[in-house]
């Protein structure tokens, strides 16, 4: 049965970022396919609350408030899925994320705390949690990508620039890692998260995004999860070191910021 390779009985998996957006969704989905979870975010009352459906579904989740720009408390992550679960078997390397800012006032700073959150934090957690997965059955690693890491447009210099080397990170750490680990990447368009809710309340910006968008609409968390899952499970068995890119078939950024001509 084709629906049977999205099951991961038994299996485990960290996810960064778990308390909303697609976060939450991908861990939710890792637990519907049958995984336990570690969570982690800052803020303990919404990592309560993805912890509290996915025991409703009847998997273990255990949650971890912390600051995931902390290299040392991202890589702790490995050490608490070991030490509860005894395994490691999913990373999905989902906090990162900058703000739009033009070039002239993009210091070199910046630049580099953009790295730092969407490229060191999943190296930390990959170096830490590689050893226990090679102890058991290998395992898969997705990491949350954007579709400004392949196209160019004004004000994404620190996050297009960001996730474009987490897009090329991903297929050089997969030969490193393989036969035993899968490495793959979402490239993620505009999706109707919390953090796109100041263009999702203005009708005109979000009609123009989606006129934009081939497919005529945002993304949904739940499109980013089906792709995590997919990528995380024996589904996508014959996968690794690919951008899966899930952004409703955009090749230019729908979001305009008016920045003009220097």
């Amino acid at each position: 049965m084709i629906l049977d390779r999205f099951k991961i009985d038994g299996q485990v998996a960290i996810v960064t970022g778990a308390g909303r957006g697609i976060g939450a969704g991908s861990a939710l989905a890792l637990a519907e396919c049958g995984a336990d979870i570690v969570l982690a975010a800052r803020t303990q009352t919404q990592l309560d609350e993805v912890a509290a459906q996915i025991e409703a579904m009847g998997r273990r989740a255990v949650t971890v408030a912390c600051d995931l720009s902390d290299l040392d408390a991202v890589a702790r992550l490995a050490e608490v899925a070991t030490a509860e679960f005894g395994r490691i078997d999913i990373l999905v390397n989902n906090v990162g994320g900058t703000m739009p800012r033009p070039l002239m006032d993009t210091s070199p700073r910046f630049l580099e705390e953009a790295f730092h959150f969407n490229v060191a934090t999943a190296h930390a957690l990959v170096r830490a949690s590689v050893p226990t997965m090679l102890e058991t059955d290998g395992g898969a690693i997705v990491n949350i990508a954007s579709v400004i890491g392949r196209v160019a447009g004004r004000g994404y210099v620190g996050y297009g620039t960001a996730k474009a080397a987490l897009i090329h990170y991903t297929k050089l750490i997969s030969k490193d890692l393989a036969p035993r680990i899968r490495v793959n990447a979402v490239g993620v368009g505009s999706t109707a998260t919390s953090a796109l809710d100041i263009v999702t309340s203005t009708p005109e910006l979000k009609a123009t995004m989606e006129a934009m968008t081939p497919l005529g609409r945002l993304g949904s968390v739940e499109d980013i999860a089906t792709a995590v899952a997919y990528l995380a499970t024996p589904a996508g068995g014959y996968v690794t070191g690919k951008t899966l890119e899930v952004d409703g078939g955009i090749e230019a950024p729908n979001l305009d910021f008016g920045i003009p001509d220097l």
